[in-house]
């Protein structure tokens, strides 16, 4: 008996010890896997160190803009880059010019997205600087080139230190965000139904966007509501040609249109919360032929943008309501086409909470500021309307330098720091939604 206990317990010690020695290897490995993480500060020299090729390929594509839908240029540029990096992937041609970079990190993990938008304005550019634009007419004035040059350099970045990654990063790089020619599909949209979302599915996608009312060094964010929906559509009032001199005997179209416009303003006065934000602006008005006919159709074209998608839906309806009640009232009638549109950009919540504390470290409690919503418009909303996503503001603006142009404009400008700034804050957003969800 006395045997037995003793060859017991050396047993009991033995299993005892080795399992103690397989919890202690375990952790080491994971105190390896920890300390080999990237840290701020490695990332931080990275991308201080790329600053002459991040003003490089900005300026490159700040030289030779491209329209929506016809970004072949760039789009050739970006995947000979991602390919020279040794992506793992490198897709082209999803929603027409759009180019999609898979990084695999050496160690398991969940799958995060990052997106830059592509296309030019048709704006002419009056500054006088190194890197004007060399196509007429044509001009990054909405600052796509430094989204394009950031995203590379996050790529070049994360490239150097993959086998540290834990999971996988999908670059989406994106044409035509504003907007498809006439008749052609294009854009988010396109690009989420060709299936940019899906093999492998990212559980969340991060995005920027300039703001040269924000000082450089500074980023805006927001919780919830960021930018607004947007919905272009296009009124046709039709009535009854005559001679100006005899209107009794036909329908005046410019009449009926001037009172729609007019009418079509109460629906934000009058008929939604004065707490929600709505704009419904006619941008165009089109009609007539002669001094002396009364013209039988006239075209608006204008544009609703609003915070709240219940507010959005009513509002469309009131203008239908709206539009029926006038052009019957003058005995003429009416279509509406509610053409391209973009749902509300929403950052989830819980995914900002969960980043803001990353982007505090990176950037100073200072520098990180709660803006208020904006009535522009993103179509980063379609990816928001498949997983969770959170839309930043990098600040590119100095008014010491004069940068202080608004996006859109043919003065717009960068402060070329915020290249690197958006880099570094940028890749340490993706390691910590990396490291932070592959340990859930």
């Amino acid at each position: 008996m006395r045997f037995f206990k003793r060859v017991m317990k050396g047993l009991f010690i033995s299993s005892t010890g080795l399992f103690l020695a397989v919890m202690l290897v375990n952790r080491l490995e994971a105190d390896a896997v920890w300390q080999a993480a990237p840290d701020r500060d490695e990332i931080a020299r990275l991308a201080e160190g790329l600053m002459p090729k991040l003003i490089e390929t900005r300026r490159d594509f700040h030289m030779h803009p491209e329209l929506s839908n016809r970004e072949e240029r760039t789009s050739r540029v970006i995947a000979e880059k991602l390919r020279a990096l040794g992506f793992d992937e490198v897709k082209t041609g999803i929603g027409r010019h759009g180019v999609v970079g898979l990084l695999k990190g050496k160690l398991p993990g969940p799958v995060v997205a990052v997106r830059a938008d592509m296309d030019a304005l048709p704006i002419q550019e009056t500054i006088d600087v190194p890197y004007k634009s060399k196509n007429d007419g044509v001009k990054h004035a909405c600052g796509h080139d430094v989204h394009m040059t950031v995203q590379l350099g996050v790529a070049e970045v994360l490239s150097r230190m993959r086998d540290r990654i834990r999971g996988t990063v999908k670059f989406i790089f994106q044409p035509a965000e504003e907007g498809a020619p006439a008749g052609e599909d294009g854009g988010a949209g396109l690009m989420v139904r060709q299936g940019v979302l899906e093999n492998p599915k990212p559980s969340a996608i991060f995005g920027l966007h300039v703001m040269p009312n924000i000082e450089v060094g500074q980023v805006g964010y927001n919780i919830g509501p960021a930018m607004a929906s947007s919905d272009r559509f296009a009124i046709t009032i039709r009535g009854k040609k005559v001679h100006g001199a005899y209107p009794h005997d036909g329908i005046d179209t410019i009449v009926v249109a001037s009172e729609c416009v007019m009418a079509l303003q109460t629906i934000r006065s009058r008929r939604i919360n004065t707490q929600e934000p709505l704009v419904i602006t006619i941008g165009s008005m089109h009609g007539g032929n002669r001094f002396n006919i009364i013209a039988d159709e006239v075209r608006l074209e204008g544009t609703m943008r609003t915070l709240n998608e219940d507010v959005r839906s009513k509002a469309i309806a009131m203008m239908k309501q709206t539009l029926a009640g006038v052009t019957s009232a003058y005995g003429a009638t009416f279509e509406i086409d509610m053409g391209d549109n973009n749902p509300v950009t929403y950052n989830e919540p819980a995914l900002v909470e969960a980043t803001l504390p990353v982007m505090r470290r990176v950037l100073g409690e200072a520098n990180l500021i709660a803006t208020r919503p904006q009535m522009g418009a993103e179509d980063f909303s379609m990816y928001q309307q498949v997983i969770p996503g959170f839309f930043y503001f990098l600040g590119v603006g100095n008014k010491s330098k004069g940068i202080t142009a608004m996006i859109h404009t043919p003065e717009f400008d960068v402060d070329e720091k915020s290249l690197m700034i958006g880099v570094n804050l940028m890749t340490n957003v993706l390691i910590d939604y990396l490291e932070r969800t592959a340990s859930k």
